[in-house]
C-alpha cells in the first residue's frame, strides 16, 4: 500500500489546475488504506545470476523502462552507453576516476526514482509561471488555489475555513521542502514537496499530516476508533465486517508498539513509513562484489565494462540467456 498524500498532491496528480476553478476538493482523496508507503522492489524478475539471467540486475541498475531500451541494442552500443553511464556516476561523485560503493548506490537509487522526477518535470511549467527555473510559494499557491487579494482568500467558496486550513498545511510542507529557506523551490525541492515519503528530511511532516488527519479529538494520539474510522464508516444498523476486527487486531498487535492503546508520532511513523532494507545498497554491494576483480573495494571503468552483460546486457546476452534456459529445461 502507498502512503496517502495531502489533498493538494491528490489534485496535482489528477489534473493541471487553472485559477480558482481548479481548487482541490475538501473531500478529495482515497480512504484510509492508502497511507502506508513501502518501497517497490528494484525488479520483479528473479535474482538468478547463477543461471546467467541478469534481468534483475539490468532493471535495478537502469530502471525498468531503460532496461527495455538496452535489450534492443547491439553489444557494441550497449557497452558504449554503459561507458557513458560510468562517467556520469563518477562525475556525480568525487570524480576520481573510480566508481565507489556510494556512487553505485546513488546511481541505482537515482534510476529507481526516474518516474517520480518525470512526473514533476511534466507538471513543472504549470507552476513555474514566470519561467525562471524555480517555483516560488506564491506561484504554487496561485496555480493551485487561484489568485486572491490579501484578506479575501476563499471568499467565493462555501467552506472557506477548510480551504484556509489546507492552504496553511501546504505552505508548512513547502517550507520544510524548501531546505535553503529562500521560498523558491528547485526541482529537487518541489519533488520533496510532491513526494515527501521519498525524502528522509520530510519524514516528520508526513507523520504530522497523518496525525492531523486521524486525531479527531486532538489529543496528539491516534486511538483505535480513530484508526478504524479512517478505514471504515458503518451504515446505521450495519454489522461490522470481519476485516474490521482484523484491523483492530493489527492495531493492537503491530501498530501499538508500546501497548498503551494508542499511537504516538513515533508509532505512526513506524506504520506509514515502515523501516525497510536499503535495496539500492544491497544491489550496489552485489554488483561491486561480482565486478571488482582486483578486490580493492572500488570499480574501474574497465572492470565494469568487462562485466557489462551483468550491468546492462543487450540483444546478444538476452539470446544467450534464452539458450541457457532452454538447455536447463532439456
Amino acid at each position: 500500500m502507498m502512503w496517502r498524500p495531502s489533498l493538494l498532491l491528490l489534485l496535482l496528480l489528477l489534473l493541471f489546475r487553472r485559477g480558482a476553478q481548479g481548487k482541490p476538493s475538501p473531500d478529495a482523496g482515497p480512504h484510509g488504506q492508502g497511507r502506508v508507503h513501502q518501497a517497490a522492489p528494484l525488479s520483479e524478475a528473479p535474482h538468478d545470476d547463477a543461471h546467467g539471467n541478469f534481468q534483475y540486475d539490468h532493471e535495478a541498475f537502469l530502471g525498468r523502462e531503460v532496461a527495455k531500451e538496452f535489450d534492443q541494442l547491439s553489444p557494441e552500443e550497449s557497452r558504449a552507453r554503459l561507458g557513458r553511464i560510468v562517467d556520469r556516476m563518477d562525475r556525480a561523485g568525487d570524480g576520481d576516476g573510480w566508481v565507489s560503493l556510494a556512487e553505485l548506490r546513488s546511481w541505482i537509487a537515482h534510476t529507481q526514482q526516474r518516474h517520480i522526477r518525470d512526473s514533476v518535470s511534466a507538471a513543472w511549467n504549470t507552476y513555474d509561471t514566470d519561467r525562471d527555473g524555480r517555483v516560488g510559494w506564491e506561484e504554487l499557491r496561485n496555480a493551485t488555489y487561484g489568485h486572491y487579494a490579501p484578506g479575501e482568500e476563499f471568499h467565493d467558496v462555501e467552506d472557506a475555513e477548510t480551504y484556509k486550513k489546507m492552504l496553511a498545511r501546504d505552505e508548512r510542507r513547502f517550507r520544510v521542502a524548501d531546505q535553503d529557506g529562500d521560498s523558491m523551490a528547485t526541482r529537487e525541492e518541489l519533488t520533496a514537496f510532491l513526494h515527501p515519503e521519498e525524502f528522509p528530511h520530510m519524514r516528520d511532516i508526513v507523520i504530522a499530516e497523518t496525525l492531523e488527519d486521524l486525531d479527531k479529538n486532538k489529543d496528539g494520539y491516534v486511538q483505535v476508533e480513530e484508526y478504524i474510522a479512517d478505514l471504515y464508516s458503518a451504515e446505521p444498523g450495519e454489522e461490522e465486517p470481519a476485516w474490521v476486527q482484523t484491523e483492530r487486531e493489527q492495531f493492537r498487535d503491530f501498530r501499538d508498539l508500546n501497548k498503551d492503546g494508542r499511537l504516538d508520532g513515533s508509532e505512526v511513523g513506524h506504520w506509514v513509513l515502515p523501516p525497510a532494507q536499503d535495496q539500492p545498497l544491497v544491489e550496489a554491494n552485489h554488483l561491486l562484489h561480482e565486478s571488482d576483480t582486483d578486490k580493492d573495494g572500488r570499480l574501474s571503468k574497465a572492470e565494469i565494462l568487462s562485466n557489462w552483460n551483468m550491468f546492462v546486457g543487450s540483444q546478444a546476452t538476452n539470446y544467450g540467456e534464452d539458450l541457457t534456459r532452454h538447455h536447463d529445461e532439456l
